[in-house]
């Protein structure tokens, strides 16, 4: 067995250390302290043998799509890259074009199913053109349709719907007695909001619906549509209860009525009593109006 070093004897081998030049510990074991000077620079001249890389094992395959993912995949339109349309001012005057050449509602129709700049299209189901009385003194706007609306192709059928059609009822009308639109006709992926380039190249299609429809009254429900249609830039909050005026291509100023969204109803309760002062206003301008 060998004997302990003193503490004289470490303090010398320290000082060695020392004046050497070491300064840390490389090794994964300590050297042996008894060796000399000479072995020492010896072993710290020779070089560690190169270590083995690691083998790293092959990925393994990935495995089949699930029934699942392979519905969700169907459901995109396969469509040639080629055809999605980025977003910009190019589209949005192709837009504007193809609304005016509308003379008719249905073929404003055509042209928006027909139409290829928004990406939207290639998400969505079908187009969601309208629901209601194209003859109806009332038009109401929402902002896009939800996933219950994208499946049957007719706006605000849904629980939104619902609450619409018994805030509707409560002023004594109905579909039959009003038209329903929405600022963008497609739904967006996972109902996420429209962005601001799909908000522009959508406008001119539901300006000239409104156009095309002639109500004596508009009604915007929610934020999006209301600063959309009144180029309005307070919230929805603020905006909600006071007259303003949607300008028209052809020179008519269409009274407008922004109110809250039935959606923001349903979440917020409370201020279903908001939506119904808004409501019989619109009521008593009807009224007014003949």
């Amino acid at each position: 067995m060998v004997a302990p070093l003193s503490r004289a004897a470490l303090r010398d081998i320290l000082a060695f250390y020392r004046e050497a030049g070491v300064d840390d510990a490389l090794d994964d074991e300590a050297p042996d302290r008894r060796l000399s000077a000479a072995k020492l620079r010896e072993a710290a001249a020779r070089k560690p043998e190169p270590v083995a890389a690691p083998v790293v094992p092959a990925p393994e395959p990935e495995p089949p799509p699930s029934s699942l993912e392979r519905a969700l995949f169907d459901a995109v339109p396969d469509r040639p890259a080629a055809t999605v349309a980025v977003p910009d001012e190019g589209q949005v005057r192709l837009a504007r074009e193809l609304a005016a050449e509308a003379r008719t509602l249905e073929e404003l129709r055509e042209r928006m199913a027909a139409f290829e700049g928004c990406n939207l299209r290639y998400t969505a189901k079908q187009l969601v053109f309208c629901d209601g009385n194209p003859q109806a003194d009332l038009m109401l706007v929402g902002e896009a349709p939800g996933r219950d609306e994208d499946i049957e192709g007719r706006p605000f059928v849904g629980r939104s719907g619902q609450l619409l059609d018994r805030m509707l009822a409560a002023i004594g009308r109905d579909r039959r007695s009003a038209y329903i639109a929405n600022v963008i006709p497609w739904r967006p992926p996972g109902n996420r909001t429209p962005t601001p380039q799909e908000t522009e190249i959508c406008r001119p299609f539901i300006e000239r619906q409104i156009e095309l429809v002639g109500p004596k009254v508009l009604v915007t429900l929610g934020g999006p549509s209301s600063k959309t249609l009144l180029n309005a830039t307070e919230g929805v909050l603020r905006l909600r209860g006071t007259w303003r005026q949607h300008a028209t291509a052809d020179g008519r100023a269409i009274p407008a009525m922004p109110t809250l969204h039935p959606a923001y109803l349903l979440r917020n309760p409370a201020h279903k009593k908001l939506a119904w002062r808004d409501f019989l206003e619109v009521k008593a301008r009807l009224r007014a109006l003949g």
